[in-house]
């Protein structure tokens, strides 16, 4: 075990180096200069990180990814659809409910929306969906239809908000969607769709055992969306930025003790809620031996402890450190900061605790078809052209429809033309690499840049919707690499035959 905690520890460092050292070079210029406090609860808090994120992707092989595992398989071969799907539902509202991500983003709006019915909704949303991504399996769909279909459904919702003046709801219901797939569901949800695909079998098992995350953050951005329509209030942008603090005022006692029990809180109720459910289905359908029942209660406990190091090292330092950094950077140039924010990308996704897991379970599931490289490089470059096109999006003040509208004509437009799997695998990327770092450091760059460049009036509409482009660039990167891989195999195909063809007949040897 200790071999293995070493190994995940390294990686954790390989992954999150990069941005702390790209950010303590900014702190020590005329970019952003911070103050000697604020370096060091960086470093140190990115050393937390290290730290967390090793025995997260510990807990996630030991408990969170078998547990997937054994539910999808156990409940498949009990061949009682009623059953499964009604699990399935409950899972996806009481894991989504429980998410760490969706309490802050709901924490943020609750001047205009009650938090527990924000979070209930986006529950029973991901619940709904997840039971649509389950039958998609069992019943051999495509689906690249069924994405085709919804989204049509999700930017007909968004016209009914803006015909109804309501588009300030528009950022908020598309972010809603990145936040939910978060470190705790996404390792879960994943494996529920492998053990399920697996059991069901077929030809296109592999590729049914990814799409369940691309079908479950449809279902938030409807749910929000539907639920906009019924909110009377306008949102006081000035009012979402009173949550962001200082580094002084985040590692003041009282506020490292007030981050750590309401993460524990949050945590605990996240994974107690799964972990009740799951032996509930021991006891009734799945019956595993005391051993892998063992393994997976160690599992849990590196993934409880992980998860709290991660959130807390996040909200003390990197969230109060983002906020400056936009603000200060906005004020030096504004085209320096769509620059910093494409370079702070290329590498905050690999810090994304989730992102492991999907590129560890891509890898395995094609057989190493698809790399790991590959798949780090596609969403390195998505994100940092995400955070680069929403920064510009902030200082020239336009709609984020103008973004979405063609990203996911293009993202649909190329699961006609490239392998299934790649399609499956991009969509479920989109939502994974929108995790806590992205919403705990990305989102208050740019709100920081935002207040700096046009005041907290426009926080709401311009800087809001980082997560939601963060979520939908690696549809077409991903998909591109896909459309590559088929164009080679064409080039390659088309210079053998020409080889063949041209061949001199006086070298062919022909036997009598």
């Amino acid at each position: 075990m200790g071999k293995a905690l070493l190994i995940k520890l390294k990686e954790s460092l390989i992954s999150v180096l990069p941005i702390a050292v790209i950010v303590l070079i900014i702190s020590f210029t005329p970019l952003a200069p911070l103050s000697s406090t604020e370096q060091i609860t960086f470093a140190v808090c990115a050393v937390f990180l290290i730290l967390g994120i090793g025995l997260f992707n510990l807990g996630a092989d030991l408990a969170m990814t078998p547990m997937g595992g054994h539910v999808g398989t156990g409940l498949t071969k009990s061949k009682k659809v009623i059953v499964l799907i009604s699990v399935c539902f409950i899972m996806g509202v009481l894991i989504t409910v429980a998410e760490p991500d969706l309490s802050v983003l709901a924490s943020q709006v609750k001047d205009v929306m009650n938090n527990t019915v924000l979070i209930v909704t986006v529950g029973v949303g991901v619940g709904i969906f997840l039971v649509l991504a389950v039958l998609k399996i069992v019943f051999h769909k495509s689906l690249s239809m069924l994405l085709m279909f919804f989204y049509m459904m999700l930017f007909a919702g968004c016209a009914l908000l803006l015909e109804n003046e309501k588009s300030d709801f528009l950022a908020l219901s598309f972010d809603s969607g990145g936040v939910t797939t978060g470190p705790i569901t996404v390792p879960f949800i994943m494996a529920l769709g492998f053990g399920i695909a697996t059991t069901v079998g077929g030809r296109d098992a592999n590729e049914n055992s990814f799409g369940l995350i691309a079908l479950c953050s449809i279902g938030p951005i409807i749910a929000v969306i539907a639920l906009s329509m019924f909110s009377n209030g306008a949102i006081d942008s000035s009012k979402l930025i009173e949550g962001y603090k200082t580094v002084e005022e985040s590692i003041n006692a009282n506020a490292i003790g007030h981050a750590f029990l309401s993460t524990v809180q949050n945590v605990g109720i996240a994974l107690g809620l799964i972990v009740i459910f799951f032996f509930v289905l021991q006891f009734t359908v799945l019956k595993l031996p005391r051993q892998k029942l063992a393994q997976i209660g160690i599992g849990i406990v590196y993934t409880f402890f992980g998860l709290v190091i991660f959130l807390v090292a996040v909200e003390v330092g990197f969230m109060p450190i983002g906020y400056k950094l936009g603000s200060e950077i906005a004020k030096f140039s504004e085209p320096v900061l769509a620059v910093f924010g494409f370079v702070i990308g290329l590498v905050v996704v690999l810090a994304e605790p989730a992102v492991h897991v999907l590129n560890k379970q891509v890898e395995e599931v094609t057989g190493g078809g698809v790399k790991k490289i590959e798949m780090v490089l596609a969403l390195s470059l998505a994100v940092g052209i995400s955070i680069c096109l929403s920064i510009i999006r902030m200082i020239v003040h336009f709609s984020l429809l103008y973004y979405l509208i063609p990203g996911y004509l293009i993202s649909l437009g190329l699961s006609f033309f490239v392998p299934k799997i790649y399609t499956a695998i991009a969509f479920d990327s989109g939502g994974v690499a929108s995790g806590p770092l992205t919403s705990s450091f990305i989102l208050p760059l740019v709100v920081g840049a935002c207040v700096a460049v046009s005041g907290a009036d426009n926080v709401l509409t311009d800087a809001f919707g980082v997560v939601a482009m963060v979520a939908m660039t690696p549809l077409i990167t991903i998909q591109a690499l896909g459309f590559k891989a088929v164009m080679s195999k064409k080039v390659r195909h088309k210079i053998a035959m020409k080889r063949i063809l041209s061949a001199d007949d006086e070298q062919i040897i022909y036997f009598k």
